[in-house]
């Protein structure tokens, strides 16, 4: 494809595309009018898409540099205009609250939040002048219901969520808009990373809650898919119709317990909510 042809497309940015969401997404726009760009914080997964016709680049959100030096190879493989920012790279930190010390807890935000927000605030710039653009965050169910020793990942979420709808308010009449995905559980390997991270980061044998991380390990380990847990393509189809759509959603809801919690939180006292958060966080 020419320069100019890849100028005249709208270009959309996704990151944390060597596997799993951010791949699938990656994959199918390049198979759409849009001009796909997407990231990974590997230069061997970097090279791997680019093999495989996915313009790539490397960008590392945890790394502050990483993030200047990706968010400025793009506005020059753009001209310094993009349509999309598909913020897809995170990962989660499991163990409960108290086996988090500062530095784990530091390194979960830098990713899903710090780093988030850095490359958004860099990238907005490219959308603003044009009075056009979609900021779609990939959130969670975990982005406004908590489930324990999940306490890191859900913060993030959280905070991802707040700043978000922030964003949202403080742009409402600048043509860019704001969309939160917020899926359950997705065909990828976040267990198996989310399982590294907690091998790494968390002291079993010296918690109060060592009998429990048995269950903790099982969970992360298994290999059968949990009920309702939906193909990555659900997550893209809710991102394109963001992308496309005049009016894009501010939220949207993907699998089954993704709406059932939102119906759920809604209806029911904080007590009872809690009561059932605990019956069902192990499943």
């Amino acid at each position: 494809m020419s320069n100019n042809t890849q100028q005249a497309k709208q270009t959309v940015f996704v990151t944390g595309c060597s596997s799993g969401i951010g791949l699938c997404i990656a994959k199918k726009l390049q198979h759409s009018p849009f001009r796909v760009i997407a990231s990974c914080r590997k230069q061997e997964d970097v090279d791997r898409l680019n093999s495989e016709g996915i313009e790539t680049i490397l960008l590392d959100l945890a790394n502050e540099k990483s993030v200047e030096a990706g968010a400025e190879k793009l506005g020059e493989l753009t001209s310094h205009r993009i349509f999309g920012l598909v913020n897809n790279g995170a990962y989660g930190q499991p163990g409960a609250v108290i086996d988090l010390d500062r530095e784990v807890l530091r390194k979960q935000f830098e990713t899903n939040v710090f780093g988030t927000q850095q490359l958004t605030n860099l990238l907005l710039p490219m959308m603003l002048p044009y009075q056009e653009g979609r900021i779609i965050q990939i959130s969670s169910i975990l982005g406004f219901i908590c489930l324990k020793f999940r306490g890191a990942y859900n913060a993030s979420k959280y905070a991802l969520e707040g700043l978000t709808d922030t964003m949202r308010l403080e742009h409402a009449q600048s043509g860019v808009q704001f969309s939160l995905i917020e899926p359950g559980p997705i065909t990828s390997d976040f267990r198996i990373n989310a399982y590294a991270m907690f091998n790494k980061h968390i002291d079993t044998e010296n918690s109060v809650f060592k009998a429990s991380y048995a269950d903790v390990e099982k969970r992360l380990k298994e290999s059968e898919r949990a009920r309702f847990t939906l193909p990555a393509d659900a997550v893209h189809d809710a991102v394109w119709h963001a992308l496309t759509h005049p009016k894009a959603k501010i939220r949207y809801r993907v699998t089954t317990p993704t709406k059932i919690m939102m119906i759920l939180k809604r209806l029911l006292p904080d007590r009872t909510m809690d009561a059932f958060l605990l019956a069902n966080s192990d499943k």
